[in-house]
């Protein structure tokens, strides 16, 4: 069964109604002309089914493993470096960064299990999500979530270019499990990783991973 993210109700109902209002409107003041009138009704629902699609928020339960970290979002991998991380650790640490086109889902989903020790909301610029300095510069949330596996983790929602709003579930001071519902960015473009230097890593610069279902670190057992 196809399930939506709750962030995107008011924009399908929206989009529904104007859908209608479309196809009827069209109906009424073109059908002497034929062809044109049947061009504006399947765009309207063109439009609502590109709607429909970037709100889809797929099933995808996994049983939480302590001893992993899963990618947070859909996306592909674009960045795989060491860097100075100045906000929250003030060290180096490993960048894992995962671009979201306009067609994969949006849902963030937390990496791994924890406590949330950290989270914080920063208004920004609105660059292209691969730009360099988005992850500091962009509108973006920190979330930084410890375990023992791992320690502490910080992981980042920026926004890109189109995006406007971030959503964050994440509060300070409460216990999360892998792979729930932690946000979601509308028209929003990436998420970044910082990891322990040396973490082993199971994906490379340009693999495509899912939310909640590729391992980025660990292995399942």
């Amino acid at each position: 069964m196809l399930h939506f993210h709750k962030e995107g109700a008011v924009s399908i109902v929206l989009a529904s109604l104007v859908t209608v209002a479309i196809i009827f409107a069209a109906d009424h003041f073109l059908k002497e002309h034929y062809w044109v009138m049947k061009g504006v009704q399947v765009l309207a629902l063109l439009l609502l089914i590109i709607i429909l699609q970037f709100f889809r928020n797929p099933n995808r339960s996994i049983r939480a493993l302590e001893h992993t970290i899963v990618a947070p979002v859909d996306g592909k991998v674009v960045v795989i470096e060491e860097v100075m991380e100045n906000e929250y650790f003030k060290d180096k640490r490993l960048q894992v960064s995962i671009f979201m086109s306009p067609i994969n889902v949006h849902v963030t989903r937390y990496p791994i299990s924890g406590k949330v020790n950290f989270s914080k909301y920063h208004p920004g610029k609105f660059l292209v999500a691969w730009h360099p300095k988005a992850s500091e510069e962009n509108e973006r949330t920190t979330i930084v979530i410890e375990n023992e596996a791992f320690g502490e983790i910080l992981y980042r929602q920026i926004a890109g270019a189109l995006a406007k709003r971030i959503v964050n579930y994440a509060k300070q001071g409460e216990m999360v499990t892998q792979g729930d519902d932690a946000g979601f960015i509308k028209f929003g473009s990436r998420v970044d990783l910082f990891l322990p230097l040396g973490t082993k890593l199971n994906v490379k610069l340009n693999d495509k991973v899912k939310g909640n279902q590729s391992i980025i670190v660990g292995e399942l057992v």
